[in-house]
């Protein structure tokens, strides 16, 4: 029996990661039904803490940051962790879960240019090019002043922006502080969140069906962040990164087949341009890591 390499099994995680939380996100869509926004996030945030909170206490991940400069950094990714699920479910209970998928690819995109601008991190013309024709396919997904927009458009280019400050923040933490309590953290924000919204809601009893859904999402969205941070610990980055990608081919499935969702010709499009400019970044960045790499190190 073949021995799989490292990148193949980070390439597995990862689509693993990507289809768990788009089923995740199709499990709250169902909810959204019946159950408030909010009720229906308090709920699964309750589960998802308490999984975070005994697993950081068998890890020992159970650090506060002693930097004041790194506590203002995990302030800041939890209020951005809070904000970007409000919006992100607002629009998944309002819109095709395809949709809402497809303008969230465009983050690494966003990550990548607001890197730029704010650290002065290098971006020469052809990332720049892959940038603006990314932002392309966003437009053609969004359709402003189309008949295909909505408000809630807006709200998921917010939940676009507030992860690419969760993520940047991320990125500014230093190495002493333990995932497992970044995370945390950003679960305790959501859950305090949606709990204090959760009070000026009318909350409803949950049937037997939608109990199975909110169960169902706990569980995919907990598989979601193991299995996503497993496709990071193995592989090299550059070559695992693009199969997030996956998660846009799942949500188009879902949404066909469960929410009666046909995207359309422009949603398709835009999505393609999207994927193609992501994959054309991640494939530079492989590309000069490997120049940057000592010569003996790739002899090896």
């Amino acid at each position: 029996m073949p021995i799989l390499s490292d990148n193949v099994r980070g390439a597995f995680f990862m689509v693993m990661s990507m289809s768990a939380f788009t089923l995740n996100d199709a499990f709250m869509k169902a909810l959204g039904e019946e159950v408030p926004l909010f009720q229906a996030v308090f709920l699964r945030s309750i589960a998802v803490v308490a999984l975070l909170a005994f697993l950081s206490w068998r890890k020992d991940g159970l650090r506060l940051p002693s930097d004041p400069r790194d506590l203002k950094l995990v302030v800041i990714r939890s209020v951005a962790e809070a904000a970007a699920a409000y919006f992100f479910i607002t629009a998944l209970f309002n819109m095709p879960i395809a949709n809402v998928t497809a303008i969230l690819q465009s983050l690494p995109l966003t990550i990548t240019l607001t890197a730029a601008v704010l650290f002065r991190e290098p971006l020469g013309w052809r990332r720049l090019t892959a940038i603006f024709i990314g932002f392309c396919g966003v437009l053609l997904i969004v359709q402003p002043g189309g008949d295909g927009f909505s408000i809630y458009s807006l709200y998921v280019l917010g939940a676009v922006a507030c992860v690419t400050v969760r993520d940047l923040a991320t990125r500014r933490l230093s190495r002493a502080i333990p995932s497992m309590s970044v995370a945390l953290a950003a679960a305790v924000a959501v859950l305090v969140f949606s709990g204090v919204a959760s009070i000026f809601v009318d909350w409803v009893p949950l049937r037997g069906d939608r109990g199975l859904q909110l169960g169902g999402a706990v569980l995919f969205v907990v598989a979601a962040y193991l299995t996503s941070v497993m496709a990071m610990r193995v592989g090299e980055v550059a070559f695992v990164a693009p199969f997030r990608y996956t998660g846009l081919l799942v949500a188009i499935l879902l949404g066909v087949l469960f929410f009666g969702e046909t995207p359309g010709p422009l949603v398709l499009t835009g999505s393609a341009l999207i994927a193609a400019t992501g994959i054309f970044t991640l494939w530079r960045e492989r590309r000069f890591a490997r120049r940057r790499m000592p010569v003996m190190q790739r002899l090896r």
